[in-house]
């Protein structure tokens, strides 16, 4: 079930992955201290479980519903709704590799982004991560059903990113000053139970780091998310009922002159069980410059040359997703 060679990822120890409440950085009571406590941890680990966040136990239930029942429709349906040049709509099982040379993951997933009227859409033509979603005609309930998950997991996340840059001694706003029309994407990830006998290097989604600026997870309760600790051996990231899993990108990371530590992880379903995880990508607009210079000390230079968030994410979007080449 794992690599080839590798050993089974062991049982995570109560200080591999830190749960933060963020009710006292949200509601402002002991917003500087959850903030140091939160780059602590993004810091030292890249991935933390957040308590007490404000994502609705019931956004998250319908959330759910409608994605299974979404991935459970016919093919063909699924297929009418198939992703357009925006990175919206279904990709199939074998879309994407993580990696060069990475086996195709075996889940399928569902993307969407923010819900923009028709005059903001045509003003944004030339942005290629902006534009109409692709939901399915099958199934008219899907957007209902999950674009609440999308609207709380992004506030989760800029109430995150807000504690960051407090934690970093930064203003509040340092990464969350452009975000009228963010390029974050909703997905609904469906991981089938890894088949018996498949061979080494098969994975629902193989090793990787996160693409953009933060991930918000709401995991079911089957598990398979593991990361790579610092050792190099994996360790499993069981869900916690009630918690969100949070991790730094490689935006963020490189935003932070390798300040936050985006860290590699994989999904092996190994359940025997279908495995759903709702997920944000938060990233701000498009054009947001991410200069490293806030984050380098007296004589220290940034490790990474400034760049826009938008051409960064395309850069990644070619090479992982066959679609897109």
């Amino acid at each position: 079930m794992n690599g080839p060679g590798e050993p089974p990822a062991r049982a995570l120890a109560v200080e591999d992955v830190p749960i933060i409440d963020v009710a006292p950085l949200r509601d402002g009571s002991d917003a500087e201290g959850v903030g140091r406590r939160l780059a602590w941890a993004a810091s030292e680990v890249g991935f933390i479980y957040v308590a007490n966040h404000g994502v609705d136990a019931a956004v998250t239930g319908t959330a759910r519903e409608a994605a299974l029942a979404f991935f459970r429709l016919p093919d063909e349906a699924k297929r009418e709704a198939g992703s357009n040049r925006h990175h919206h709509g279904y990709l199939r099982p074998g879309s994407t590799e993580m990696y060069d040379g990475a086996e195709p993951d075996l889940k399928e997933s569902f993307n969407w982004g923010i819900e923009l009227d028709a005059g903001t859409l045509a003003a944004e033509a030339h942005n290629p991560l902006i534009g109409p979603n692709r939901w399915p005609a099958a199934m008219p309930s899907l957007r209902p059903g999950v674009y609440p998950y999308f609207e709380a997991a992004s506030a989760c996340a800029e109430d995150l990113l807000r504690g960051f840059a407090l934690g970093a001694g930064l203003p509040d706003d340092h990464f969350i000053r452009h975000r009228d029309r963010p390029v974050s994407r909703g997905s609904l990830q469906y991981y089938p139970p890894r088949p018996a006998g498949a061979e080494d290097g098969r994975f629902g989604v193989a090793p990787h780091t996160d693409f953009g600026m933060l991930t918000v997870l709401c995991q079911d309760m089957n598990g398979g998310l593991e990361l790579q600790m610092l050792d190099g051996t994996w360790a499993a990231v069981p869900p916690i009922e009630g918690a969100l899993v949070v991790n730094v990108g490689d935006l963020l990371e490189r935003w932070s002159n390798g300040r936050f530590r985006s860290t590699p992880h994989r999904v092996i379903n190994s359940s025997g069980r279908e495995r759903l995880s709702l997920v944000l990508a938060y990233d701000p607009n498009y054009e947001t410059r991410l200069a490293p210079e806030a984050f380098c000390g007296p004589g220290e230079r940034p490790k990474a040359e400034p760049v826009t968030c938008g051409d960064y994410l395309m850069w990644r979007f070619r090479k992982a997703f066959a679609y897109r080449r």
